[in-house]
């Protein structure tokens, strides 16, 4: 007997988020007019994340649990569910968030019209208070139906508003990541979802925009500053680099890419700036600010404010550790 090939395959990457896995599984589960399945990678928890999966799947047998025995990371977590995804199209979604039911329906129709192997929609964000606000004015996205990686690269430079397409959530053809074989860089902690689809319209993938919202983001309270940590820049850089060895970039996408990496060494000073700040050592401190002025220059801003607009192009960065925190791939925390 021929299995099935669902519409879509949810790959959901959790650590400790026993508190809101069933709200983000239950909303997969509501999709209308798809197939799908649902897969949980269970990042080695400390909490009843296991369990509370194991639950739902006795359940509904469209869940699937993928325990690891060793902390990969959301990175490696989510390419532990790729490599067990059976649907035609991949849909990541956060351990934290939701999404509507009519949303996946919505992206592959727009895929069918525009040819496209990726889509991308619109989104909410939503505050720990409960305070709601679209992303995307959706009459923006309708005059761009179609995402190109120089706009792509140019909305993930640091230091700018938070409006930017790194926060959004692709939906990929698995047959086009499976032909370029395309995965999540599992040395990212922090923007490993802008790589991956950074490479995929490198290699020439057709990027499509839904404008209505279907994905919710909910936010989390944290401290940014105890987030985003001098490695995190560093590994950034490095990917970045590797990036620009593995593909050919045309000139508007190379001019993106250069002032994103120019964010990213201001991002390290200024990281370094404030530990140094914080630990009091002046002599430190003014090394800094005499090696990079930029970095000093973002000092004028009340540095909550500015650390919020330096970590918005890294794809929610607090969820992010919280999904799988920040120690060395392979480590339990």
């Amino acid at each position: 007997m021929t299995e099935t090939v669902p519409d879509v395959t949810f790959v959901i990457a959790a650590y400790n988020s026993a508190d809101t896995i069933v709200r983000a599984v239950e909303s997969a589960l509501r999709q209308e007019g798809v197939t799908l399945e649902v897969i949980v990678i269970d990042d080695c928890s400390s909490d009843d994340t296991t369990a509370t999966v194991l639950s739902m799947a006795e359940a509904d047998p469209r869940i699937r649990l993928v325990a690891l025995e060793n902390n990969r990371g959301p990175g490696g977590a989510r390419n532990a569910g790729l490599s067990q995804a059976r649907g035609r199209w991949i849909a990541v979604l956060d351990a934290d968030d939701t999404i509507k039911s009519d949303r996946l329906a919505r992206m592959l129709a727009r895929a069918k019209t525009t040819g496209a192997q990726i889509v991308v929609d619109n989104l909410d964000v939503v505050s720990g208070d409960g305070h709601c606000r679209r992303m995307f004015d959706e009459r923006q996205l309708v005059d761009q139906p179609i995402l190109r990686l120089p706009a792509f690269i140019e909305s993930n430079i640091l230091f700018r508003s938070g409006h930017n397409f790194g926060y959004m959530k692709p939906v990929f053809e698995r047959s086009f990541l499976e032909a370029h074989d395309l995965r999540f860089d599992e040395s990212l902690r922090i923007g490993e979802d802008y790589l991956l689809l950074a490479s995929a319209l490198a290699v020439g993938g057709i990027c499509a925009i839904e404008p209505v919202a279907g994905y919710t983001y909910h936010i989390r309270e944290g401290s940014i500053s105890r987030v985003l940590k001098q490695h995190h820049v560093e590994a950034m850089l490095a990917s970045d680099k590797i990036f620009l060895e593995t593909y050919r970039l045309d000139g508007p996408a190379m001019a993106a890419q250069r002032r994103r990496t120019r964010s990213l060494k201001t991002a390290s000073a200024f990281v370094a700036l404030i530990d140094f700040l914080k630990q009091r050592s002046f002599a430190g401190a003014v090394g800094v600010a005499i090696a990079h002025p930029s970095a000093l220059w973002h000092l004028r801003m009340p540095i909550t404010v500015r650390l919020q607009r330096m970590i918005a192009p890294l794809l929610g960065a607090n969820r992010s550790a919280k999904a799988a925190p920040s120690s060395t791939p392979g480590q339990r925390p």
